[in-house]
């Protein structure tokens, strides 16, 4: 039976492909059959049944092995096999290919992330063979199907696989060998869920059933309806419908509560939509934008809900919790929003924007995401679920008419003067805090190191390559040490008032600790004293005023009892022996509250003992060797390298972050050349708020904005050696360029894969199989039983 498309999608589908073909953006079909036969070459069941033992193994399995299967699979991506345009598998640790070999310790391991396990090398040759035979198996399997098969076909290709190769054919880099081997009876789609996304997206329901071989038959009769290659179909959908899946959400608009034994029923749907933005209620809760995402984030959460509603049981706390860290966390740009009330859908959005709280407009729900609405059709979902305020859909029936709803749909931007005039009943009350302080624990790492040196000399200069922390820790150990020398505490215990001592915030203009810049137009009538013009009665005048550091010293001199410090950031920018003039002498420890005379006052000036400098400097600006002698003499330094363990076990889209930098870094330093160690990129670039970044869409404009730019400086011209450092993924050495279409986010699995392909072996690491293994109980844990309404 024929499958029929909607006509407005065959004739968009049309015109897309002469485009993209006149572009030539399309391989041909002679060019897919070269690509095709290459592959079969290599790793076809006549190749594959002629080895045997490590040759076998090491062929399969070896990410390490640039010329093995697995490696192919994912990463190879160049004019002998452009692996990433047969369908991408990127994401996950080196656990999905079933095998891998270990990047530690060189161990071949099955199992699972929860659950690994190690092998011999005999045992591992012989899952080889297993792999290997059942990878045989299924290619014959999928020859003896007929040409243009149905859903019952492709039902029975289902189960056949599950029953003669279910080791690999459920895995996504079987389903793309099978692909590679037979690709006129299968879609390049090789994670199911992409499969049904892209069917639903052409208005199609998909063929009951799980699995990964089901719906190929869809696939097969649109590009014979449209007499055009698997591979070109699967690129219009990409182009056309959005590369990666998005998510189906409700989101309540309405909102019960009870006030002095008065019930309100409250309806925010006017405001949404007038205001362009989708929310939930629950103000109690604060800004959660400084919430982490992980588990001590829904502790956080967790203990503020429990503390306003003690009466609530925990699993009801428990499901609002994930409402709100869903609503924080688990909806993303480009996801679709319907604004519903039970089962009525109000209207149908797409989320544009990052999550903010608007603590002026609780009664309408805090905590929003900016939102382009695309329909306001009144309509019921016809499969209903969820009850729940914030709720992802699961089923596609609803998918389906969602789509049906929003084909060809423009954005909808309503007036914001069309807000409804209506009395809220909420109000946020600020509850007290009461203040303990308690005596402060002793510094430790970084600090202490900081605070000994400058116990010892006096002052300190942190430098190490950018992004590695060092204005962070100059900024965080100085309130500490200050807060602990004026009032015997943490800084984070002081009181607002305490912290403006410390800042020179307020009615205190000038703090205990302060800060400069220094640049090439500093001067020394910028840091001790100089001459500068103000007009006085009309008249230009050239009046003295002092420095920066002269005036810390004079206020340090009236308060002896305090500690005042001045950062420096950036001090190797200045020029040094200049702005610091005489005061090189009296900086050292020994000849504090020495008097040397000013030149231009002829006072005498002293440096007390109470004043402490921490200077910060880039090394990738210029190295420490370059220092005046003088200066280096009397400072102490601390190095502060890229450090990945302050990203734990943390990973975005697949990518575990700790070993991606490093690897990036060691590439850095193998091709960037002399003094390439102090230009390797900082941890502190994929960190925010002192922890690691959560989202992948902040992850992105870190590579692309920071990141790459610093890079292609580094290399400046030379896109040869930029290409060694990123990868022909991303760098086209050809057009001198950037692959800057990766960061499209409809493009998020291809720019994954040229992320990873320089080192994949970081799939293999111990931060990337954590990862997996916290993302498999994250899933375990998640509870879809109703909740109560915020």
């Amino acid at each position: 039976m024929a499958l029929e498309l909607d006509e407005r999608i065959t004739e968009k589908l049309k015109k897309l492909y002469k485009s993209l073909e006149e572009k030539g953006e399309l391989y041909s079909r002679e060019q897919l059959s070269v690509y095709y036969n290459t592959f079969r070459d290599r790793f076809g069941p006549d190749r594959l049944k002629n080895l045997d033992g490590e040759a076998l193994l090491n062929l399969m399995h070896n990410l390490g092995n640039r010329d093995s299967l697995v490696y192919w699979l994912e990463f190879k991506h160049d004019d002998e096999f452009p692996s990433v345009e047969f369908g991408s598998i990127a994401g996950g640790s080196a656990f999905k290919f079933g095998m891998f070999r270990r990047k530690e310790n060189g161990q071949w391991t099955i199992g699972s992330p929860k659950t690994p396990i190690e092998l011999t090398v005999e045992q591992a040759i012989e899952k080889a063979r297993q792999y290997r035979d059942q990878l045989i198996k299924g290619v014959e399997l999928l020859e003896k199907m007929p040409a243009n098969g149905t859903d019952e076909n492709y039902q029975h290709l289902q189960q056949e696989m599950n029953r003669m190769a279910p080791d690999v054919s459920d895995l996504s880099w079987g389903h793309k060998y099978f692909h590679l081997l037979c690709p006129e009876k299968l879609d390049d789609f090789h994670n199911p869920d992409y499969q049904r996304f892209h069917l639903i997206k052409l208005l199609q329901l998909p063929p009951q059933g799980m699995g990964r071989y089901i719906a190929g038959g869809r696939f097969v009769k649109i590009a014979h309806a449209l007499n055009i290659p698997m591979n070109n179909l699967t690129t219009l959908l990409n182009e056309r419908d959005w590369s990666t899946p998005y998510n189906y959400w409700r989101i309540g608009t309405s909102t019960s509560l009870s006030i002095d034994g008065d019930h309100w029923e409250k309806d925010h749907w006017g405001f949404m939509r007038a205001g362009n933005y989708c929310a939930i209620g629950w103000p109690e809760v604060g800004d959660l934008s400084k919430v982490t995402n992980d588990n001590d984030g829904k502790d956080t959460i967790r203990q503020i809900l429990q503390s306003h509603y003690p009466a609530e049981t925990p699993q009801a706390i428990g499901r609002i919790v994930r409402q709100i860290f869903s609503f924080r966390f688990g909806i993303e740009a480009h996801d679709l929003v319907l604004a519903t009330d039970g089962g009525r859908v109000f209207g149908v959005g797409r989320v544009v924007g990052d999550y903010t709280f608007d603590s002026s407009d609780a009664g309408n729900g805090p905590h929003r995401r900016t939102v382009e609405w695309l329909s306001f059709d009144e309509w019921r979902l016809p499969d209903p679920e969820g009850s729940t305020t914030a709720y992802k859909l699961k089923k596609e029936l609803n998918f389906l008419e969602v789509e049906k709803r929003i084909l060809d749909a423009s954005p909808i931007i309503s007036p914001v003067n069309s807000i409804p005039d209506v009395a809220s009943p909420f109000s946020t009350a600020s509850a007290a805090t009461t203040r303990v302080t308690v005596a402060p624990p002793r510094l430790t790492g970084i600090p202490a190191r900081i605070q000994a040196i400058l116990e010892r000399k006096g002052q300190v200069i942190l430098y190490g390559p950018p992004g590695t922390g060092k204005t962070y820790w100059a900024e965080h150990t100085t309130r500490e040490l200050a807060a602990r020398a004026t009032f015997n505490s943490t800084f984070e215990q002081l009181t607002d008032e305490q912290k403006a001592v410390i800042l020179g915030e307020g009615s205190n203009a000038y703090g205990t600790v302060r800060m400069c810049s220094f640049h090439p137009a500093y001067g020394y009538e910028d840091f001790l004293e100089g001459f500068r013009p103000e007009p006085v009665d009309g008249q230009m005048h050239f009046i003295l005023r002092n420095g920066i550091f002269k005036e810390l010293c004079l206020d340090a001199q009236k308060q002896p009892d305090r500690k005042f410090y001045l950062i420096i950031d950036e001090i190797n920018r200045g020029d040094i022996p200049r702005i610091f003039g005489e005061l090189l002498t009296v900086l050292e420890k020994n000849k504090r509250d020495k008097a040397i005379q000013l030149p231009l006052t002829g006072k005498p000036f002293r440096v007390p003992g109470n004043v402490f400098v921490i200077g910060t400097m880039n090394t990738a600006d210029r190295s420490i060797a370059l220092l005046d002698t003088a200066l280096r003499r009397r400072f102490g330094f601390i190095e502060l390298m890229p450090d990945i363990d302050v990203l734990g076990d943390a990973a975005i889209g697949g990518i575990p972050l700790g070993p991606w930098l490093k690897a990036l870094n060691e590439r850095i330093c193998e091709f960037v050349g002399r003094d390439a160690r102090n230009l390797q990129i900082g941890h502190s670039y994929l960190l925010e708020d002192e922890h690691p970044l959560g989202e992948y869409a902040t992850f992105v404009r870190v590579v692309q904005e920071d990141i790459l730019p610093l890079l292609e400086e580094y290399c400046y011209e030379d896109y040869s050696t930029l290409e060694k450092i990123l990868g022909s993924g991303l760098v086209d050495v050809k057009k001198q360029q950037i692959r800057n279409e990766l960061f499209d986010i409809s493009n998020r699995d291809n720019l994954i894969q040229a992320l990873l392909a320089p080192a994949p072996e970081i799939t293999t690491s111990t931060q990337a199989l954590s990862s997996d293994a916290q993302a498999i109980e994250e899933e375990e844990s998640a509870d879809d039983e109703p909740g109560d309404n915020a």
